[in-house]
């Protein structure tokens, strides 16, 4: 079946229902395989909301329904609401999410809350963002090393399936070892057997954010932001191949040679080799004094702002 589904190519003279007619495949798989039909209102609205979200990660639907139409979009909340699940994303605020966990998943506590990142490989994060394409869209996940602020490994794909996340992950064990604690949400990707188990495999304490919390995996957010303006929105890759060569180059420089301030102008890369300059501390804003986990050592930094990147 996942060979008559690699058949189907939605840019064909046959119409997606008709190839998945000859093929024998039901296009409800093929569609939840590589992403709804969108036509090109679709395309220019996930493009703005993708653009909003990078500034404002915490509009959800609502917000996000009066911000286009303040564009001269005469959009309901409901179409909103079915695109920004094309993106996978939700509002970073308390209330309905659009990126649950699978019903079936464990959900594992936030360890982070007030607990000072004092070393690399002390504290792994890990997020998903979405990136549009001259005809389509794909989807990156990075691995992020909080103290450093180093991207340890990423990935692109054109679903978001938990496969191409847990390739993610051995491939930055494979490089860099194992960090003490990982940190994720709580999408189904991250709670998945297929991540989690890997986690498991390798003794590492598993971290997930609260919901509404939108402190809690920040680095990855600013990482994002960083990317798509530096190089995603101004270089506009027309193919999956184009943006892989493109992010293998921008990565390559974010790590290498762009200077981050919150680092005293050094390099993640010159940061996490020494072990010298880098650090992070989530305020622990909801539950009043700083929590610290067994699992992970280091101070507790009460009242300190995270440190973010440049």
């Amino acid at each position: 079946m996942t060979v008559r589904r690699a058949w189907i190519e939605r840019d064909a003279e046959l119409a997606v229902s008709r190839q998945c007619d000859l093929a024998g495949v039901a296009r409800s798989w093929v569609y939840g395989a590589v992403g709804e039909v969108l036509d090109e209102m679709d395309l220019r609205l996930l493009e703005l909301i993708d653009a909003q979200y990078t500034r404002r990660p915490f509009y959800g639907s609502r917000r996000m329904v009066v911000y286009l139409q303040e564009q001269g979009h005469a959009v309901n909340r409901k179409r909103v609401q079915r695109l920004m699940r094309v993106l996978g994303l939700a509002g970073m605020a308390p209330g309905p999410n659009t990126s649950r966990p699978h019903p079936e998943h464990k959900i594992y506590p936030y360890l982070l809350r007030g607990v000072a990142v004092v070393r690399p490989n002390q504290v792994w994060s890990t997020d998903i963002t979405y990136i549009r394409l001259e005809h389509g869209f794909a989807y990156l996940v990075a691995i992020v090393d909080w103290y450093a602020r180093r991207v340890l490994a990423w990935r692109i794909s054109n679903t978001l399936e938990a496969g191409f996340c847990a390739d993610c992950l051995e491939d930055a064990l494979r490089a860099h070892g194992r960090p003490e604690v990982f940190n994720s949400d709580q999408g189904s990707q991250f709670t998945s057997e297929a991540f989690t188990g890997v986690l498991r495999r390798e003794g590492i304490a598993i971290s997930m954010d609260g919901r509404g919390r939108a402190l809690d995996n920040i680095f990855v957010e600013r990482l994002w932001r960083t990317v798509k303006y530096e190089d995603i929105y101004l270089k506009g890759y027309a193919s999956l191949s184009e943006l892989r060569l493109g992010l293998t180059e921008y990565f390559a420089f974010y790590n290498g040679e762009r200077p981050h301030q919150s680092l005293g102008n050094r390099t993640p890369d010159a940061v996490y080799a020494s072990g010298e300059g880098g650090g992070a501390s989530i305020v622990d804003r909801f539950g009043g004094a700083a929590e610290s986990s067994p699992a992970v050592s280091g101070a507790v930094g009460e009242g300190l702002a995270p440190n973010l990147p440049a």
